[in-house]
């Protein structure tokens, strides 16, 4: 239970960077050091406590969002573990949402990477405040003091490191701390657990007085007092530092900024401490907001026990055919056998487990207050980004943000007997992950699945076959095209049938005109005569939403047009809302065909980090492959190239840069925009 002392010592928190970034590694120092796992689990070893799946352990990346829970100076950590592979970027969206407070974690060889600006941004979005460790200074190429300065430039926020390293590449032994004015150097023999805190090395101490120095002049910006006390030139002790840098965490106006090596178990310790010192508890955050559904006014949601019950489902995992929502309770208390209300499907769940996570073990727990993170069973409808509260008080928080699918397959059972069972699994595997859709094509017969990337729909598939026995024959990659309009067009829908006995007739006009790209669609009523009762507009909205799904060319979804009905006739007595609807999608139907439609295609954000040997050839082929190269920049011997391409032409492009590059090259990409198809 969570009292309001205790939840002074909760810390809701997650672990966020590009991939290979070290998060993993990051966050199994963080167990080992706090006692929650007594042996150290390796990324490259298959044998992270975190990544627990078959597949993460083979590929070495974190493919789902794992939850734990450990103590550290009597605190209570709630840590979620996040991938930063992009495909898998929901994972990280839908922890953001519920989390406090979050680490960033950069590679001190590489610096800002394209999905740590990605993670970033998602944070800022929740309000979310953050720390920065550069992990890996012990790598050859590790660069303190470039990565502060990126993050100071790519998103325009004020690095104030804390600490600053002790030796660099090979030679790191420790850091020394700029807010106690101590060197930390850690033991290897014991694996990191110990480390000798000493007088500052006095070769060292010149550099270290200029950066502390540096850090109290910032903060002194920020708090009057401590200016004055800095302009005095008093001594300043840690007590008076750690508060205002808090507050400046906390107010999402500054990031502490710390280092170290957490493969080489240097650093850990102190990144604990300041998730402690600097990151929020549930006090510190305003309290929820949401809607209540039958007043429609705005309620909050202290973060107390006595407040009535308001939690988020953030995530849906099926664990041997059960399935466990994953949920953050922000106020009141959860009790096992006690009535929920999932005020996203207006149903009434009872709750028949709870649990802590720790990855995938768990403990039962008969109850569970606000702060924290827990697991439930029994709950059949909770879907990500549900709101479920008591039954006596519904709330409605705001909910996930859902990323459309840009890539599918076409994929088959290989056995009449697998085809029920695939459909089945498949709609398991959708409840899991939103960003994972399937349909059936009416058509051809085909089952088309829908996903982030290649190695998004990969995954799927081996999950089908390992988890759910279920073999299947898979079609190659289909990019997810989109349909929209160039010009205004306007034309009407005629609907006059006798069903089933009953005579139904509407006719509607509609005018249809294309939008700018990425506004998506609207439905405008401007009826302003009689000619269509207001009552029928629901229908003739629907009418229009329906047709949306399904654009002239090929079938693929519409976008960003603008629809408005502007009349239509009415006749008492045969006018249904059947009729107006059906009315309406042929309308739009007509409209679009005649409003000169166009295909547009997912294009894809692509960043290459190439040496400079290769370079010619790479931007060879991105321009063979339709792409705009953005910008090339140099980072010690390695050139960047960022560059817009189609994601069509993507397809086998890991194979192509390694064999034109003797497997020296790396790049990423994510979505970036739809626009026109490219052409041959």
């Amino acid at each position: 239970m969570a009292d309001p002392k205790r939840l002074k010592l909760f810390r809701n928190i997650g672990i966020i960077a590009h991939i290979d970034a070290g998060k993993t590694t990051v966050t199994e120092r963080v167990l080992f050091y706090t006692g929650r796992s007594h042996r150290m689990g390796e990324v490259h070893d298959g044998t992270a406590v975190m990544d627990w799946m078959e597949q993460e352990q083979e590929r070495g990346i974190t493919i789902t969002s794992a939850v734990t829970t450990c103590m550290w100076r009597d605190h209570e950590l709630h840590l979620i573990d996040t991938p930063g592979h992009v495909d898998f970027t929901i994972e990280v969206e839908r922890s953001l949402r519920v989390l406090d407070g979050a680490i960033a974690v950069f590679s001190g060889v590489d610096g800002v990477e394209p999905q740590s600006e990605t993670v970033w941004h998602q944070a800022d979005r929740y309000h979310v405040p953050k720390i920065a460790f550069v992990n890996k200074m012990d790598r050859i190429g590790a660069d303190f003091e470039a990565t502060v300065n990126q993050i100071r430039e790519k998103f325009k926020t004020v690095p104030l490191p804390i600490q600053i390293p002790v030796g660099a590449e090979a030679d790191f032994r420790g850091i020394i701390d700029l807010v106690t004015m101590k060197q930390v150097t850690w033991l290897d023999e014991t694996l990191g657990a110990e480390f000798q805190v000493t007088d500052i090395d006095p070769a060292l101490l010149p550099r270290a007085a200029e950066a502390r120095e540096d850090l109290v002049a910032k903060l002194g910006e920020y708090d009057d007092s401590l200016m004055e006390r800095y302009l005095e030139g008093g001594e300043i002790t840690s007590s008076e530092l750690i508060p205002v840098l808090r507050k400046l965490t906390l107010d999402l106006r500054a990031v502490p900024v710390l280092c170290g090596s957490a493969l080489k178990n240097k650093g850990i310790q102190p990144l604990l401490d300041a998730i402690v010192d600097f990151l929020p508890s549930p006090l510190d955050v305003p309290p929820i907001e949401g809607v209540n559904p039958k007043t429609n006014a705005i309620e909050e949601r202290k973060g107390s026990d006595k407040d009535p019950l308001a939690a988020l489902a953030f995530k849906i995992f099926m664990d041997q055919g059960r399935k466990l929502t994953y949920a953050r309770i922000y106020s009141g208390t959860l009790r096992v056998g006690s009535d929920l209300l999932n005020v996203s499907k207006g149903v009434r769940e009872k709750v028949s487990r709870i649990f802590q996570m720790h990855a995938n073990k768990r403990d039962r727990m008969e109850n569970a207050g606000a702060g924290e993170i827990v697991a439930i069973l029994g709950l059949k409808t909770a879907m990500t980004g549900d709101s479920l509260c008591d039954p006596d008080h519904p709330v409605l928080l705001e909910p996930v943000e859902i990323y459309e699918p840009v890539i599918s397959i076409a994929v088959e059972a290989q056995t009449r007997g697998d085809q029920e069972k695939l459909m089945e699994s498949l709609g398991r595997l959708s409840e899991e992950d939103p960003t994972f859709r399937f349909n059936e094509n009416q058509d051809t017969g085909q089952t088309i699945i829908s996903g982030m990337g290649e190695l998004h729909l990969e995954i799927v598939m081996t999950r089908l076959e390992r988890d759910y026995h279920v073999s299947v024959n898979a079609g190659k990659p289909q990019v997810v095209y989109r349909e929209t309009i160039t010009r205004e067009a306007v034309a009407n829908g005629l609907f006059d049938r006798d069903l089933g006995g009953t005579r139904h007739y509407a006719a509607v006009n509609v005018k249809i005109s294309p939008r700018a790209r990425g506004l998506g669609n609207t439905v405008v009523n401007q009826v302003r005569d009689e000619s269509i009762p207001e009552n029928f507009f629901p229908a003739i909205e629907q009418g229009i939403q329906d047709a949306f799904s399904s654009g002239a060319i090929s079938g693929y979804p519409v976008v960003d047009a603008c629809v408005e009905v502007s009349g239509g006739t009415f006749q008492e007595g045969v006018s249904s809302e059947l009729a107006f609807r059906v009315a309406a999608s042929m309308a739009f139907r007509n409209a679009f065909e005649q409003a000169a439609p166009i295909m547009l295609e997912p294009y894809m954000s692509v960043e290459v980090l190439v040496p400079d040997e290769f370079l010619g050839e790479v931007l060879g082929d991105i321009n063979m492959r339709k792409g705009r190269v953005e910008s090339i920049t140099a980072r010690k011997a390695i050139q960047v190239i960022t560059a817009v391409v189609p994601l069509s032409r993507m397809f086998g492009y890991s194979t192509a840069l390694r064999s034109s590059t003797q497997g020296r090259a790396t790049f990423t990409m994510h979505f970036s925009h739809y626009d026109l198809a490219s052409q041959g």
